[in-house]
């Protein structure tokens, strides 16, 4: 078939890559418009476009999916299927264009965690499984009719970041095997039904990061991975806004103040929850690198006293 693809960041270039490693032709990719980046704010292509144009494949940025200029483009280019992986909403006009359809693949078991970070918040929620759904996409967010779904574990330390390349991989494939299917006439179409109470995954904020040393250890624990390595769960250490990666439960606290900060300076940080302690393995002060802990301690003596408070 031939295929437009849609999709902006690193993980939607592994689908991107299966494609153009299957039968299929992918005749152009839609992308996010360039953007300012770095110190000097000069312009970065996303990773899809960089991979996109290592194949030669056209590539278009459109700032209005609406204009008419560019819906004649895509037109014109005869696609019979869309595959959207990790881009924005369409309006109808584009979805519903080819006459196979515009397809999505989404980073949660559907109807579950539908929104713009569902790796994040299955994490944050202590979920022990998660997965990706190919589907058919329609007006309202993450609700159309699903075409295949993968399953994948969730292990005790995972992070946010070790899932996301675990799924990005596993989605390639499912990318490819829907493609597949659809090209062949011959695939699932189930409508998505609420058994259970839903849990939604919206796009996560700055306010959201802050780490609340008032709830229990599990809690912050699953909150800092859900959240490791970006847009990483933070606190205030001697005053200075630090970034937590890792964190594990200690010893009891039940009697200790939440948010009270213990510091040996030598190798062990440990920060009181509202039950239990949790020891923080890998962590970046403001204006240092991320490293471990230990690392932070040998050069660096913390006053050790209470989180929250930044100077």
């Amino acid at each position: 078939m031939r295929v437009i693809f849609m999709g902006t960041p690193d993980f939607a270039v592994a689908s991107l890559a299966a494609l153009v490693a299957s039968k299929h032709e992918v005749v152009a990719v839609i992308t996010a418009v360039d953007k300012p980046a770095g110190r000097g704010k000069s312009l970065r292509p996303s990773p899809v476009k960089v991979y996109a144009e290592s194949q030669g494949i056209m590539v278009l940025q459109p700032k209005n999916l609406k204009a008419a200029s560019f819906n004649e483009t895509l037109a014109a280019l005869k696609a019979d299927l869309q595959v959207v992986v990790a881009f924005r909403m369409l309006p109808a006009m584009v979805f519903e264009m080819p006459p196979q359809g515009t397809i999505n693949l989404h980073a949660s078991l559907l109807p579950q965690y539908r929104g713009a970070a569902p790796i994040n918040w299955a994490i944050m929620n202590g979920e022990t499984e998660s997965g990706l759904t190919t589907f058919f996409i329609q007006q309202e967010i993450d609700t159309g009719a699903m075409i295949y779904q993968e399953k994948c574990a969730i292990s005790d330390e995972m992070t946010a970041g070790e899932l996301h390349d675990e799924l990005m991989q596993l989605g390639a494939n499912l990318v490819v095997r829907t493609v597949d299917a659809i090209a062949q006439g011959d695939y699932p179409k189930q409508e998505q039904v609420q058994e259970k109470e839903l849990k939604a995954a919206p796009k996560i904020y700055k306010d959201d990061c802050k780490i609340d040393w008032d709830q229990p250890a599990e809690k912050v624990r699953n909150h800092i991975r859900g959240l490791s390595p970006y847009p990483a769960a933070f606190t205030y250490i001697d005053g200075k806004r630090t970034k937590i990666f890792r964190a594990k439960k200690g010893g009891s606290s039940a009697e200790i103040a939440s948010g009270t900060i213990y510091c040996d300076n030598k190798d062990a940080l440990k920060i009181a929850c509202s039950d239990f302690f949790l020891e923080i393995e890998e962590l970046q002060l403001a204006g240092k690198k991320r490293m471990a802990t230990e690392d932070l301690l040998r050069g660096y003596k913390l006053a050790g006293k209470s989180t929250d408070t930044p100077t």
